[in-house]
Order: C-alpha cells, then structure tokens, then sequence
C-alpha cells in the first residue's frame, strides 16, 4: 500500500529548468527536492526571523566598517569600551557637578 500522494504543481519553464538542475546536481528526485523544501518553509515559519534585529546588526557592522573599527583586535576592542565608560562617566561627573 502506498505511503504518499500524488501531487501535481504549475511551475514556470525557468523555475522547473532550475529545479531539474538543482535535483540533479543534488542527486535527489524532483519529489525529494519539493518535499525537503516544505520541511524547511515550514521550519522557518515555526521559528521566525527578526528582521529588525538582523537589520541593526548589519548597520551596526556598517557602522564599525566605515570608521575602521572592523579588524580590531579582542585585546583593542576592550581598550575601546573602556575608552569610552572612562568619558562617558567623566561627562556624567561634569553634569552633576
């Protein structure tokens, strides 16, 4: 007895091009290929990005590029936080005065 259904699905020329390609370079079925997809849809929609998230992080890599702060090391990257609580403590001294 049969364990699965039979499916039809509509596709584009160029997306059933892709795909074909794509199960073949993977040495899997069209089927494996279309089931292994929904797995991974349905993954992604029980675990959701944040978005928001990704985007302050890569504006903040962007940031860190621009003002070459990129390739610092550990041991700089310390120097730099401690630079800035240092200031940041002394302008709050400055305003409670």
């Amino acid at each position: 007895m049969r364990t699965s259904k039979t499916l039809s699905v509509s596709l584009p020329p160029a997306q059933l091009k892709r795909a074909e390609r794509l199960a073949k370079r993977e040495n899997r079925t069209l089927s494996e290929l279309v089931r292994e997809a929904l797995r991974q849809y349905e993954q992604k929609q029980s675990a959701p990005i944040n978005y928001d998230l990704i985007a302050a992080l890569k504006a903040v890599q962007e940031g860190a590029k621009a003002a070459g702060l990129d390739k610092l090391t550990e041991r700089e990257i310390d120097a730099e936080v401690k630079a800035h609580r240092k200031d940041k403590d002394k302008k709050a001294k400055q305003l409670s005065r």
